[in-house]
């Protein structure tokens, strides 16, 4: 895995710095500029409305009781669009729009879902009776050491920290 993040952070500044030089010279340096702070404009005020969609679809099926796991992904995709979209470049900002159209995202959402459904494992709740019991008696034996400490009061001469 290491070894595919340093390839990543080696190949995409390379390509970047292609697609600059060869657009650049192709359409100028005022119009490669006004793409690049246009499309930072269009990311930002994309990745705010499609977050905030993001977190009430969440919050509606918490509501709901049920578990927010495409909203959560999307949330995922969407924060990671952002990121992208921060970077400057064409083909960063390319997968950051890809990762904010609704459509796309749900392809790559399914596709990341896939990926992760063998490597997460869900635990239900419910606790075996004889973790409650330690708990609950280490719970009372903090209660009987509050209850043993003398009360303080504190006065103006110490900041309780």
């Amino acid at each position: 895995m290491f070894f595919k993040i340093l390839l990543l952070f080696i190949f995409v500044p390379i390509a970047e710095l292609y697609l600059f030089l060869t657009l650049g010279a192709s359409i100028g340096l005022p119009a490669t500029l006004a793409i690049i702070l246009l499309t930072a404009i269009l990311g930002a005020s994309l990745t705010k409305t499609q977050g905030a969609n993001a977190l009430a679809n969440f919050r509606k099926a918490t509501a709901e009781g049920r578990l927010p796991h495409h909203e959560a992904l999307d949330g995922l995709l969407i924060l990671l669009a952002g990121a992208v979209l921060l970077t400057p470049g064409f083909l960063t900002d390319t997968v950051g729009f890809l990762l904010l159209f609704p459509l796309t995202r749900a392809v790559i959402r399914g596709w990341l879902a896939h990926y992760l459904k063998g490597r997460i494992r869900f635990v239900s709740p419910s606790v075996p009776a004889h973790v409650q019991a330690q708990d609950h008696a280490q719970a009372q034996d903090h209660a009987q050491d509050r209850e043993r400490e003398p009360e303080r009061r504190d006065n103006s001469d110490f900041i309780d920290v």
